[in-house]
């Protein structure tokens, strides 16, 4: 007699069926063909009227031509619709999603209905109701949703929930149920590991690098020169989705593994495509905002190294970049000062550097002794220290050096090797205006900060800032000198606020110690150039580039909000610092210490993951 050990066969379809369902109960081949075909209609309303009067601005009146919010929609309906055919595997197309397509068809479809029904609801509330609206508009509204709800019908693997004690209280029960749902949402939304990269053509890989500095040109010329606050809302919710998309989709893993392979064409190409901005632009409007932003993202790199690489909280760095301009203006030529010397550009750009050096030396030795919350309040109180002395030395508190609140004024503009900064030029056909004049000196300097950066990183004294900032007890037992190593930090930092702070004095005209606070609701100052660091990711060199970028924009478009600006922008860093704590460009050792469930990334270098 024999007895049988194998146990039968269950069909395993209803299990996987009921594990992997959509947030929307429908099925997978409907919603998949709705989310499709919605797109494609939403992208063909786009080229209707969505209202009758060209009061509303972007003139959303003219059949054939979409202008304004629709271009927005229009972009992220292509991209839904791309992601969507991809899904379905079409030839030529699967390259658009090496990570899966689902949670890209998501974020996408996010990315339409959110900018589609903003503009319906500005249009109804600005222009007085609904009756406004022409059908384009209602094709849109409606075709998006229903791509977003045949998106979120698209199935994914469903979580199991933790078990829970039955004898646990009502707000226990209600805690878990929150919780678990939280865990559902965070599921549907998550992306697969992206496939193996082939191995391309050199050529290939630089083209697509060309290609990819390209879109993103375009992207910050139109992000920057949105005309009306409506327009630009739209920009923010399409560029925010549709960045999520394209990261979910697995393109920007490979964007990333591309140009790890080709690390310095790819940052010389970015500074070259930097520096086609102002050529992009038919008046200085748009470069002044430019030249501001890199002054802003070159005194946040320097302090980078401080934060980001040495781990020292340094709450009173804006005083070096006031130290640096105060030194450049006083001897730059202005009437102002006390000294009556006008030295040529690179003597004052030493100055500047050198007196930052200076003062980063002497307020570091006798402090980096000090760790932790004890030596950022020491930082603060050098900030605010500065600025008091500087607005004392008036002849009156003090001597009269810094002309007290009224500052150094009338800094004459640069001119380097008989080039007028202050001036317009014709190059290659373009008008370049003095703001633009600006931004390219600015973007030389800022090139030169990232060289040094990357050159300090990869030498000994960058590993040993990174050793003292992980366990500086572990660092000294080791034998390396945790003194020495942080003054070198906190000297090399200032030195590079110096730099910038000797270009800002020309670009201002006039130096004054207001300029120099810890808070404001305008950058630059010690909070903002903080939360650019770790808003961008500390330790890496696009994090505070773009952080900087951002905290400099965003704020100077939402001026429109009046009194509630600084509570939606400071709203929106809560919500960005709670779900990427990390940063928006983070290195391999702060995504783990924030997700140590998830999975390396795929690509690490200096620049981040």
């Amino acid at each position: 007699m024999t007895t049988q050990t194998t146990a039968p066969q269950t069909p395993s379809t209803p299990a996987a069926d009921s594990a992997r369902t959509g947030l929307v109960p429908i099925p997978e081949h409907i919603g998949r063909a709705l989310a499709t075909g919605a797109s494609v209609l939403t992208l063909a309303a786009t080229f209707l009227a969505w209202t009758w009067t060209a009061e509303f601005p972007g003139d959303l009146t003219v059949y054939g031509y979409p202008g304004g919010l629709q271009v927005l929609v229009l972009v992220g309906a292509a991209l839904t619709t791309l992601f969507a055919l991809s899904s379905y595997g079409v030839k030529g197309l699967r390259w658009l999603t090496p990570s899966g397509a689902d949670a890209a068809i998501k974020f996408a479809a996010l990315a339409t209905c959110g900018t589609a029904l903003y503009t319906v609801i500005a249009i109804s509330v600005e222009l007085g109701g609904v009756v406004n609206l022409e059908p384009g508009a209602y094709i849109a509204a409606v075709g998006s949703l229903a791509a977003l709800i045949g998106a979120l019908a698209l199935p994914f693997e469903r979580p199991e929930p933790d078990p829970i004690d039955p004898d646990d209280s009502g707000w226990e029960h209600f805690k878990h149920e929150v919780a678990h749902g939280r865990d559902i949402v965070k599921a549907a939304f998550a992306s697969g590991t992206p496939r193996p990269l082939a191995t391309l053509p050199s050529y290939a890989e630089i083209l697509i690098i060309v290609a990819i500095l390209g879109l993103g040109l375009t992207i910050f010329t139109y992000g920057i020169g949105t005309e009306y606050d409506e327009l630009f809302i739209g920009f923010l919710i399409v560029a925010g989705f549709g960045f999520a998309a394209l990261n979910k989709s697995g393109l920007i893993a490979r964007a990333s593994q591309i140009s790890s392979r080709h690390q310095n064409i790819a940052i010389c190409g970015a500074f070259l495509a930097a520096a086609a901005f102002p050529f992009t632009q038919t008046d200085d409007q748009y470069a002044t905002l430019g030249v501001y932003i890199l002054i802003f993202a070159t005194v946040a790199l320097g302090l980078n190294i401080v934060v980001g690489l040495a781990g020292l909280l340094d709450l009173g760095y804006v005083a070096f970049l006031g130290v640096g301009a105060y030194a450049a203006s006083l001897v730059s030529g202005s009437p102002s000062s006390p000294f009556h010397v006008h030295f040529p550009f690179w003597a004052a750009l030493l100055v500047g550097a050198a007196a930052s050096l200076v003062f980063g030396v002497l307020i570091g030795a006798p402090t980096l002794r000090l760790r932790g919350d004890y030596l950022a309040i020491v930082t603060l109180g050098f900030g605010e220290i500065f600025r008091i002395t500087a607005n004392n030395l008036d002849g009156t508190s003090g001597p009269n050096l810094t002309n007290g609140s009224n500052g150094v004024s009338a800094v004459p503009n640069l001119n380097i090797f008989g080039f007028d900064f202050g001036t317009e030029h014709d190059m290659a056909g373009f008008t370049i205006g003095r703001f633009a004049n600006y931004f390219l000196l600015m973007l030389l300097i800022t090139a030169v900060v990232v060289l040094v950066f990357r050159r300090s990183g990869d030498s000994r004294i960058g590993r040993a800032w990174v050793a003292i900032r992980e366990d500086e007890t572990a660092a000294q037992a080791m034998g390396i000198n945790g003194f020495r190593v942080k003054l070198i930090a906190f000297a090399v930092g200032a030195c590079l606020a110096g730099l910038a702070g000797t270009v800002q004095a020309h670009v201002t005209y006039t130096v004054t110690p207001e300029q120099y606070l810890f808070a404001s609701s305008t950058p630059p100052n010690s909070a903002f150039l903080l939360a650019a660091v770790v808003l961008g990711g500390m330790g890496t060199i696009a994090g505070p580039l773009i952080g900087a970028s951002l905290l400099f924009l965003i704020p100077n478009k939402l001026q429109f909000l009046g009194n509630s600006q600084l509570l939606v922008f400071g709203l929106a860093l809560v919500l960005l610092m709670r779900f990427r704590p990390e940063g928006l460009i983070a290195n391999r050792r702060r995504q783990l210490e924030f997700h140590d469930k998830a999975d390396a990334p795929t690509v690490l270098s200096k620049t981040g993951a």
